[in-house]
């Protein structure tokens, strides 16, 4: 088949996967050119929908979906009106057809290969006018027989001529001279001993909006504005809470943003979600509270986004995948924009400039995707992210608008990148002593705003003696504020305060400790750390640590296990298995999914137990080191799972509710229904140690179905990481340093 062909005006070239126009280039995924390439060797027949699956994804199963995004793609790039159908023409439950001329070039004919449509079509008209020219009459035949050919020579000028434009053409054309972004100065703009968060630039310009959160209560925020020439900040709401990202509305009088909330009789999960509006001129004169537009119970909202048609724009997820979805003031009512039957979205960026909606998401096919799409779901472009070496194949990207067209840009913590439409990323070379988040660009498309900054936590423990007696001078406490109450008539003030035992520092620096874990028939603790700039494994014997790793730039870490032996240790590191010995030689297994979090490793076995994303989706199973197959447990959602000793698995699910497989379906662990938090639980000897939401630690015996509050721990604990014959791991909370910055482009 040739490789070269024409569909009405458009050249289509499948080595380059491009279809031209007057010079115009777009670049068309695979399968979408695959379709249209099917429908040109069939042109004016009817092919049916099972003809083109069955022709462009062999041994694959797609939704129809799947080839209708396809068509709206080809129509789009195409230029054609929907309506009138003048090229793809829809035939109802029956299919497609090409009613257009096609023309097909031979690609063994290299006089007809050329490098852009436009190069084509003179070729081609130099050799029409050259045989119509030879035809004239006989007696010119003759004479041109007689004498050397006079176009031969105007021929090779022609396309001599032709190439040299095709050469300067394509040096002006080609993406990377002209969509690339250079940053000059960073400044910050906030310099408190808070955390200043999302950050967004009102429309007129004047003001930056942002979330401040409070060291006391680290999970609560106020939203605050800052005006850009006077430096003054508002604080915008009168009572704080758990608010997310912000959005104006296209006139800047308001904002919308979701609050979240522990739900008071949870069904399907812990926290509610709230969508929010406030009166940004209001706001300004004094503190409002904001008024509540819609409340889930049974899903997830994030990212709301106000579109310039006055709809929000949300993230809402439904049987673990993501729909993109429009919720009208006006009607009270919610539509979906655009979703994935077979794959999952990551992010969206929404630019009211261009009334347009870039998504990153994973497919069917395992791979990441930009998508541009309008409001009303009509899909403009879908391209596969082609990854460079510097990012990790698995990363999710969180891409932003720039005001240069066809190109977004994304952080991947201490790098910067763009992204253009088709798929293409570079680097912009900024490397930055701390990470940042993606910019955020102001409205006159010369300075963007970033939350940059570092989280610091420490390694610490705790002895369990000094736990017990702590939970013991407790009750002590208790029982003589008891007796004395009995004399008093007021005895509202009896309850004594809770002793909290004081947590011995490991390791500590100005950055992240964190995840440390006892070496099994050792002395060594492994922890991560991100103390010179970078997520890292390091090893200490208490009196000094040793970087064991020497993962790239930007590397995240979730989740280490040792080895039963103590002589290695497993490491997520950028969503794939990485094994590291303590003589820091590595070992790499290959997996095709991106896998999130490494929850316990069985070395003997050499199984794991791991959340991976599949298409997209979250799925909690066992993971084969020998062979790499994965074997999924639950469709539940997981949010930390461990083995006992003797094998059995406990998990917690979204609700942090303990489960136990049984021989029918799991089981509850009843025993422990109030007693789960976000602070993960260890298992040891058997017995699961975990920490509940009113601090405390508590024991729980497989064996023995016996529970015990243990005592009362610091309200800073992040995490409880091991424990051993006589002490705790914990990871705690000192600061979270996060500011508002402004980068500035150069001229």
């Amino acid at each position: 088949m040739a490789v070269q062909y024409w569909v009405g005006e458009f050249f289509v070239d499948l080595s380059r996967n491009q279809v031209t126009q007057k010079e115009q280039s777009q670049t068309i995924a695979p399968k979408a050119l695959a379709v249209l390439t099917y429908l040109a060797e069939n042109q004016g027949r009817v092919v049916s929908y099972d003809e083109l699956f069955a022709k462009v994804w062999p041994d694959t199963i797609v939704t129809p979906n799947t080839l209708q995004r396809s068509i709206a793609q080809l129509r789009k790039v195409l230029g054609q009106d929907t309506n009138l159908q003048s090229y793809i023409k829809t035939h109802a439950k029956q299919g497609y057809s090409l009613e257009c001329d096609v023309k097909w070039h031979d690609e063994a004919k290299p006089e007809t290969a050329v490098a852009t449509g436009k190069d084509l079509a003179i070729a081609d008209s130099s050799a029409e006018n050259e045989v119509s020219n030879t035809h004239v009459s006989t007696e010119t035949d003759a004479a041109d027989k007689a004498q050397p050919p006079r176009y031969s020579f105007k021929l090779i000028i022609a396309v001599v001529g032709i190439v040299i434009l095709a050469i300067i053409g394509f040096s002006y054309l080609t993406p990377t001279q002209s969509l690339k972004l250079s940053f000059g100065e960073l400044r910050s703009l906030t310099a408190t001993d808070n955390k200043e968060h999302s950050a967004i630039y009102s429309p007129d310009g004047e003001y930056f909006v942002f979330l401040r959160y409070s060291e006391e209560f680290c999970n609560s925020s106020n939203l605050w504005a800052k005006n850009i020439k006077t430096q003054q900040e508002t604080q915008l709401t009168k009572n704080m809470g758990r608010y997310g990202s912000h959005s104006f509305s296209k006139d800047g009088k308001k904002l919308v943003f979701i609050k979240t909330e522990n739900c008071n009789k949870p069904m399907t999960q812990k926290d509610c979600y709230k969508l929010m509006t406030l009166d940004f001129e209001k706001a300004l004169a004094a503190p409002q509270s904001p008024n509540l537009l819609m409340e889930c119970k049974n899903s997830r909202i994030t990212k709301a986004t106000w579109l310039n048609n006055n709809n929000i724009a949300l993230l809402q997820e439904f049987a673990n995948r993501w729909k993109l979805t429009s919720y009208s003031i006006a009607d009270n009512k919610s539509t979906v924009i655009y979703e994935l039957e077979d794959g999952n979205f990551v992010d969206y960026d929404y630019s009211a400039t261009d009334d347009l909606i870039a998504l990153t998401s994973i497919h069917n096919d395992g791979l990441h995707y930009i998508e541009i799409i309008k409001p009303d779901g009509q899909v403009l472009s879908s391209h596969p992210i082609e990854y460079p070496p510097e990012i990790a194949n698995f990363r999710n990207i969180y891409p932003n608008f720039t005001p240069t067209s066809e190109l977004l840009i994304f952080s991947t913590g201490r790098q910067l990148f763009t992204l253009s439409y088709d798929g293409k990323i570079t680097n912009i070379s900024l490397p930055l002593d701390e990470p940042m988040g993606s910019p955020i660009f102001h409205p006159d498309g010369k300075r963007a705003l970033v939350i940059k900054g570092n989280w610091d936590s420490d390694i610490a423990t705790i002895s369990l003696s000094q736990i017990t007696k702590s939970q013991s001078a407790k009750a002590q406490s208790t029982q003589t504020q008891a007796d004395q109450s009995l004399t008093r008539e007021n005895n509202s003030d009896s309850n004594p305060a809770p002793i909290i035992p004081v947590p011995t520092i490991l390791e500590r620096s100005t950055l992240a400790e964190d995840n440390a874990i006892y070496q099994p028939k050792g002395e060594l603790i492994a922890f991560k750390s991100t103390r010179f700039g970078d997520n890292q494994i390091w090893i200490t014997h208490g009196n000094g640590a040793q970087q064991l790793s020497n993962f790239p730039m930007d590397s995240s870490i979730n989740g280490m296990n040792w080895a039963a032996d103590g002589q290695s240790i497993l490491v997520n590191v950028n969503n794939s298995l990485t094994q590291a010995t303590l003589d820091s030689s590595q070992k790499s297994f290959p997996f095709d999914h991106r896998i999130e979090q490494l929850f316990h490793w069985d070395s003997e076995d050499n199984t794991a137990l791991l959340l991976v994303r599949i298409k997209g989706v979250l799925k909690f199973g066992e993971f084969n080191l020998h062979n790499s197959e994965f074997r999924v447990i639950t469709d539940k959602k997981v949010n930390w799972a461990l083995k006992s000793e003797d094998g059995r698995l406990i998990y917690t699910d979204q609700l942090d509710r303990f489960w136990q497989p049984g021989p029918a379906e799991d089981r509850l662990i009843e025993s422990l229904e109030s007693q789960g938090s976000d602070k993960r639980f260890i298992i040891k000897n058997n017995v699961i140690y975990g920490i509940n939401e009113e601090f405390q630690l508590w024991s729980y015996d497989l064996n023995e179905d016996t529970f015990e509050t243990l005592g009362n721990i610091p309200n800073n604990v992040d995490s409880l990481t091991d424990i051993n014959q006589s002490d705790i791991l914990l990871t705690l909370r000192i600061t979270a340093k996060k500011e508002v910055a402004e980068l500035t482009l150069r001229d």
